[in-house]
């Protein structure tokens, strides 16, 4: 009798553990696959700082984002999508170099977009905290593409994106042109200082 009350006593436990064990695997099931997540970046709240170094001086402009569409899956690390600026949108302050710029450097009036296309992140996103991740793919600069690595930091908070990034872009190596004369230096590359706020949205979800 005590042999079949703990035969029976061990069916109805391994019963139980078969079944937490299916609930447990439905309930991760939708996790794991549910692994892509959108980025939207607002424009309104996005920084495009630049800074060029030249004889006695550093100049400083700004270019506005124009569109930004971002997709990355968490357990992969590919990402697709486009981070687009205006071209025609950047200022120094000075009309008649900024009219050089867009007429002799940038020629933006036949490459109005500046188009970065993430291709991978390296580092995970954490969802609160500080993260520093690289985010790598091609920036389409003067209708020429060209393979690039950005470092960023990001800050999340509550779904809530704060990303930073820092980097130097070899323009003269890239083929724009230098806009050096005989009694002006300027140096050969220009640095991109990035200031975004975001969100993260999961695929699915309202």
């Amino acid at each position: 009798m005590n042999c079949d009350v703990h035969s029976h006593r061990r069916f109805i436990l391994q019963i139980a553990f078969a079944f937490s064990a299916a609930i447990a695997v439905l309930t991760l099931a939708p996790v794991s696959c549910a692994q892509e997540t959108i980025v939207q970046i607002d424009a309104g709240q996005t920084k495009i700082e630049f800074s060029l170094g030249a004889t006695m001086h550093t100049v400083h402009g700004t270019f506005a984002l124009k569109t930004s569409s971002i997709r990355f899956d968490s357990s992969s690390g590919k990402m697709s999508g486009a981070i687009v600026v205006a071209a025609g949108s950047g200022e120094s302050g000075n009309a008649g170099r900024d009219e050089r710029m867009h007429r002799e450097i940038l020629e933006s009036g036949m490459f109005p977009e500046i188009v970065f296309t993430p291709s991978k992140i390296t580092g995970t996103v954490a969802a609160e905290g500080v993260s520093k991740v690289e985010v790598s793919g091609r920036i389409q600069l003067h209708g020429q593409d060209h393979e690039i690595t950005l470092p960023m930091e990001v800050k999340a908070e509550g779904g809530i994106l704060q990303i930073t990034a820092h980097i130097e872009i070899p323009y003269v190596q890239w083929g724009l042109k230098n806009p050096s004369n005989f009694l002006l230096h300027v140096s050969d590359k220009v640095s991109i200082d990035i200031q975004a706020n975001g969100h993260l949205q999961s695929v699915g979800s309202p």
